[in-house]
């Protein structure tokens, strides 16, 4: 879709639709008083009659409004004034493009943007009015033997800002949101693909594919590199599947090369049963969205590359299924992580935690600024959250603030749990030096506690995406969370490099 901004009167707009708000109780937003006094009260005369209240998310198409230019005019609803914030804005621009998309306006012009979203400036309303549009229209409908086609779709959106002043910063906002949103794209398409095309193989190939487009470093460590580096973690949740697995290594230099890096690791279950330990029937289809986290990160460094920040940003997947086998892991073993920690494995079904130790361990050799890790990790995130927020726990406080603000400002949010060393006492093993659980108990921060035994040298996060990467039931499919999080943090993290120039 193409998106364009403009600066005018909305009466002169000649377009096949014009957008304008409607708030509750039946009144214009200011765009709409324009237009409504160069109609002759058309508009307002429609609200009188009660045709549309002004709740959020109502529409009403109207067509031959007199003395305007637009082909039509979509009055949306926006719901109370003084409760317009950014998730209301957001469902106001989806439903928006949903219908127009649905009744034949091959493209229009919104004048959403103008309206007053407590707290957002007008470059964060067009950024999240592409984001939003782009993500009411994505579909993934490849295996499906008789696709919905649109009998006109959408091509064309123009948004509408109050001044020609506006232009320049409003256009970088939709560059920004585009990239931001493809990279969201990429990340659901890899996690909606189902487990018998999404190997690890095959996230490597798409990978090759990043680097080849983006001219970045692709490095793919095979079965038996792992095994010269140690990485026996890795290795064996590997050992109960037949697909070979791989540690996937992408790095983009957008700055020079003495710059310390920002590491992302993203976990990449392809599908997850749990090993011996074996999951429950019911849901276990889902389990082919435990590599979100690798999904996530590769979506991430499309979109640093896209818009050439000028940052050095390397991602790191370690990729594999977990499967019951005669060759699998068993609850009661013990392995030897290739940072030389032995962990007893009390439970297979927690092998998040085993190939991201590995994987944690690998990311020292860049020597990273600051490692962010993104996993499903645990169901416990999602008691202790639900579908709302990822869970956010590190070693390093600023880290910690500047992720929880550019989830704030992406609209990806993320929550803070503790990482006290009380919950350490829950991972210790007789057997071995840590043990791969610690109980039902703070199930979430026992699992980053495990993970922070192997980043210990470096400033290092912990996202866990459980609860926000993908929605089950009717609407099943991937987010593409939390690559607006990630994308946002290191927009923010290169504007303040500039700054400080």
């Amino acid at each position: 879709m193409e998106f364009n901004i403009k600066s005018g009167s909305p009466e002169k707009q000649r377009t096949a639709c014009l957008v304008i708000g409607v708030f509750e109780p039946r009144r214009l937003s200011q765009p709409g008083l324009e237009i409504d006094r160069y109609a002759d009260h058309y508009l307002s005369s429609i609200l009188r009659r009660g045709d549309i209240e002004g709740h959020l998310g109502q529409t009403l198409l109207l067509h031959n409004v007199p003395n305007i230019l637009a082909d039509r005019v979509l009055l949306i609803g926006c719901g109370k004034e003084r409760d317009f914030r950014d998730k209301s804005y957001r469902k106001v621009i989806g439903t928006a493009i949903k219908t127009l998309n649905e009744t034949g306006s091959m493209e229009a012009v919104l004048y959403l943007p103008e309206l007053n979203v407590r707290g957002r400036e007008l470059e964060w309303k067009v950024q999240h009015a592409v984001e939003a549009a782009i993500e009411s229209l994505y579909r993934f409908d490849k295996y499906k033997s008789d696709r919905e086609e649109d009998r006109r779709p959408l091509r064309k959106i123009t948004l509408a800002v109050p001044r020609r002043s506006d232009l320049r910063n409003s256009e970088l906002a939709v560059a920004r949101a585009t990239a931001i949103a493809e990279g969201v794209r990429l990340a659901k398409d890899l996690a909606n693909e189902p487990g018998n095309v999404c190997t690890p193989s095959y996230l490597a190939e798409q990978a090759r594919a990043l680097a080849e487009k983006y001219q970045l470093k692709a490095t793919v460590l095979e079965r038996e590199d792992m095994e010269q580096l140690g990485m026996r973690l890795l290795l064996g949740v590997a050992a109960g599947s037949t697909q070979p697995p791989k540690l996937i290594v992408l790095e983009y230099q957008g700055a020079g090369a003495d710059e310390k890096p920002v590491v992302l690791v993203g976990k990449g279950l392809t599908f997850d049963a749990g090993g011996i330990s074996l999951k429950p029937a019911a849901h276990m289809d889902e389990m082919k969205y435990d590599m979100c986290g690798a999904a996530s990160v590769l979506g991430t460094i499309q979109v640093a590359a896209e818009l050439k920040l000028p940052l050095n940003v390397v991602a790191v997947v370690p990729s594999t299924e977990n499967l019951p086998d005669g060759k699998a892991n068993k609850p009661g073993d013990i392995q030897q992580s290739m940072a030389g920690k032995t962990v007893e494995i009390l439970n297979t079904d927690a092998e998040g935690r085993l190939i991201l130790a590995d994987a944690l361990t690998y990311a020292e050799r860049f020597n990273p600024d600051v490692v962010i890790d993104v996993a499903t990790l645990t169901g416990a995130c999602v008691v202790a959250l639900g579908h709302h927020a990822a869970g956010l726990m590190g070693n390093n406080d600023r880290l910690i603030k500047d992720l929880l603000e550019a989830g704030q400002e992406s609209g990806d949010r993320a929550w803070q749990l503790p990482l006290w060393d009380d919950y350490q006492e829950q991972i210790k093993s007789p057997f071995a030096d840590v043990a791969n659980v610690g109980g039902r108990e703070g199930g979430a921060i026992t699992g980053a506690c495990f993970l922070s035994r192997f980043a210990d040298d470096y400033k290092w996060a912990h996202l866990d995406i459980a609860g926000v990467a993908w929605k089950g039931g009717e609407k099943k499919g991937a987010t593409g969370r939390p690559v607006p999080l990630l994308a946002t943090y290191l927009i923010q993290r290169a504007n303040e490099a500039k700054d400080k120039e």
